[in-house]
């Protein structure tokens, strides 16, 4: 096997001095390229990742799904490997990609999903419990690609792609702060509702009674979070504000809609 495989890995970023050097780092030295995708950073991530020995590109933002693509189009194998810049991958799941592309199992699928779970500021692994979802992350740019949803950033295989899992998991520090978290959860919201509402989906009002409580158990027992004491009941009111908020926002607008229309 070659010291460094056939892959390339993309990663979009903005203002993420502080994380980039994480998932550049985790990949650094083992894949073939590592390709940064700018979309007008103010501070130094930039700097950080060329520093890092990153390929960095600038594209002005047009939402998350075409930001990928504009990814993929760059990269130069094509065999992928997308991580965010609040990720990384854990030297578990670098030891079980690396023996799949020695062996050439990596070819047994069109595309893998791997388990990336949270983890927090005062964490240094994600804990046994973390909240986690399947994302297929390693894949043939041939048999599949990210969507064109500026909101939801899936990829979307072909017909007929053979999909299976990989059992290593990758990190994932999507929370800087308290203070981050909130600012992110009001920005995506709008987001969400902006989507929704270019699709014509209406959510009903009575879901403004019962958002915030079902999300709050779905929080705290669903995702496990009790299982991080009081840390996990703070997460659990956040993730329950959150889903509010979109609800909230799309009521916002209904109301807005009415009297326009007068």
């Amino acid at each position: 096997m070659t010291d460094r495989l056939p892959l390339s890995v993309f990663i979009i970023a903005r203002d993420e001095a502080d994380r980039i050097s994480r998932p550049i780092e985790s990949v650094k030295g083992w894949v073939d390229e590592i390709i940064v995708i700018d979309s007008g950073s103010s501070d130094d991530t930039v700097a950080v990742a060329e520093g890092l020995g990153a390929r960095v590109l600038h594209n002005d933002w047009p939402g998350y799904g075409p930001q990928k693509r504009f990814g993929e189009d760059e990269c130069r194998n094509d065999w992928l490997l997308n991580l965010d810049a609040d990720e990384e991958v854990t030297p578990e799941l670098k030891a079980e990609i690396q023996a799949k592309f020695a062996d050439g199992s990596y070819r047994d699928a069109d595309g893998w999903r791997i388990m990336i779970r949270d983890i927090y500021a005062h964490e240094s692994l994600p804990a046994p419990w973390a909240y986690g979802y399947h994302q297929i992350r390693l894949y043939d740019r041939q048999k599949g690609r990210f969507s064109t949803s500026t909101v939801h950033d899936t990829v979307r295989p072909g017909e007929g792609a053979t999909i299976d899992n990989l059992a290593g998991i990758m990190a994932h520090r999507s929370i800087r702060s308290l203070d981050f978290q909130v600012g992110k959860y009001n920005r995506y919201s709008g987001m969400q509702v902006e989507d929704m509402r270019s699709r014509g989906r209406k959510l009903p009002r009575w879901r403004l009674l019962s958002e915030f409580p079902v999300s709050f158990l779905k929080a705290y027992f669903g995702r496990r979070y009790r299982k991080y004491g009081w840390w996990g009941f703070i997460l659990s009111v956040n993730y329950a504000h959150a889903r509010f908020l979109r609800v909230a926002k799309a009521f916002e607008a209904d109301l807005l809609d009415k009297r326009t229309a007068k």
